[in-house]
């Protein structure tokens, strides 16, 4: 199936009517059926789940109106939510003038299918910026495979000519994907700029793997400090003794956290969490001859990535000629990538720095030198700003009015 979700089960609530009928004491069985069947969804549960007798219970009881319904019938009613959901995201495309993509890899966990999410982002026409997301694609995944699916599914929202840029991560089937949709798109001559905004490489992923090939460095302890909070959060028993020793060290924290391996930012969550109860790991291991492995946010926007990745930039600089030489072999092995993927001039990112008004073009005379060698900062500054005029003229051009004079 290729479709993005329902904009309702995209944002996680359920359909306003059935809100509206529960608040107004008017529920009745179609508008519950429909409110349920989007509960499914959203939490991917079994259409099965209608049928067990705590579940209906538990709806009689708050509401007496109600009667059973099989999986069958709930089955049914998920498919009219989907579809008249489609209904509705293909009358706001119409109206839509551009669009941008970002793929990525997800796995549904009950069901064991893979999916690449396809998320198409566009400002409507109240001014708020949407999205919607999913395509499932079977293996192998290919570069012109990938292609291939992306355009089946813009060519069925009718959105094909709408495509601002795509935005994606590093692998090498991406860069191939990328070029077939920019040969493609080219064709029509309807990439603004001429295609030069059309690939945005993952920010996130970058520094996903900057930091992943510096953590290497510290494997060893991360490990370990990730099998002693595992450990001490695997039992009730463990959790209370470890709180009663925190509370005898008079400590101000009171959890550990655990990170998710695929993501580098909860890795310094949980160090950070844990260098806080430094005083307090080894004292299980005193009483729990188990315990061996005692150690020793609001998404950004646009904006803000340019001066964020140009700090990044000044502190792998600063550190790239430490005296340890422990770090200074980290640093270096961050500062490959860094160069790798960063070292050309970001048009994108440049020009969503520009467009905070606290800064506007200054921010180039700020970051640039700190990011590029001197001999190019001048020149990467001129690219920036011939292509945001290009950029306009192009909007200008688009939306002027017939009998505007120009």
């Amino acid at each position: 199936m290729i479709n993005f979700l329902p904009s309702n089960l995209i944002a996680g609530k359920p359909d306003s009517g059935f809100v509206s009928a529960l608040h107004n004491g008017k529920l009745d069985m179609l508008s519950m059926r429909e409110g349920i069947a989007n509960w499914i969804v959203m939490h991917e549960k079994p259409f099965s789940v209608v049928e067990e007798e705590g579940f209906d219970m538990m709806l009689k009881q708050g509401i007496p109106q109600w009667t059973s319904v099989t999986r069958r019938t709930i089955k049914a009613d998920a498919f009219n939510v989907y579809e008249a959901e489609n209904k509705k995201l293909k009358a706001i495309l119409k109206d839509v003038d551009r669009i941008s993509l970002t793929t990525d890899l997800w796995r549904n966990k009950p069901q064991r299918i893979e999916y690449m999410v396809l998320t198409g982002h566009f400002v409507d026409k109240d001014w708020k910026l949407q999205k919607r997301s999913f395509v499932h694609i079977p293996p192998p995944r290919k570069g012109k495979d990938i292609a291939n699916c992306i355009f089946k599914c813009l060519k069925e929202w009718e959105i094909e000519n709408k495509v601002f840029t795509v935005s994606v991560d590093n692998a090498t089937a991406n860069d191939t994907c990328i070029q077939i949709m920019k040969d493609t798109f080219s064709l029509s001559k309807r990439l603004m700029c001429g295609g030069k905004l059309f690939h945005v490489r993952c920010c996130a992923h970058i520094l996903n793997i900057m930091m992943q090939h510096g953590l290497k460095q510290v494997k060893t302890i991360i490990n370990n400090v990730h099998d002693t909070v595992d450990y001490l959060n695997g039992s009730e028993a463990r959790m209370r003794k470890f709180a009663e020793l925190v509370q005898q060290f008079n400590l101000k924290e009171r959890k550990l956290i655990l990170e998710c391996k695929t993501r580098w930012n909860t890795t310094y969550d949980m160090l950070a969490s844990a260098i806080k109860f430094k005083e307090v790991f080894f004292r299980p291991a005193l009483e729990d001859s188990e315990y061996v492995c005692c150690p020793g946010s609001e998404y950004p926007t646009s904006n803000v990535f340019l001066s964020e990745v140009c700090y990044i930039k000044e502190m792998l600089d600063k550190y790239a000629n430490s005296s340890d030489d422990f770090v200074k072999d980290m640093v270096k092995n961050m500062k490959e990538r860094f160069d790798k993927y960063l070292g050309e001039c970001n048009l994108i990112m440049a020009i969503g720095g520009i467009l905070d008004p606290r800064v506007k073009i200054e921010v180039l005379d700020i970051t640039f030198p700190q990011m590029f060698p001197s001999e190019l900062v001048r020149g990467n500054i001129l690219k920036v700003r011939d292509t945001l005029y290009e950029l306009y003229d192009e909007y200008k051009t688009l939306y002027s009015s017939p009998t505007e004079v120009v």
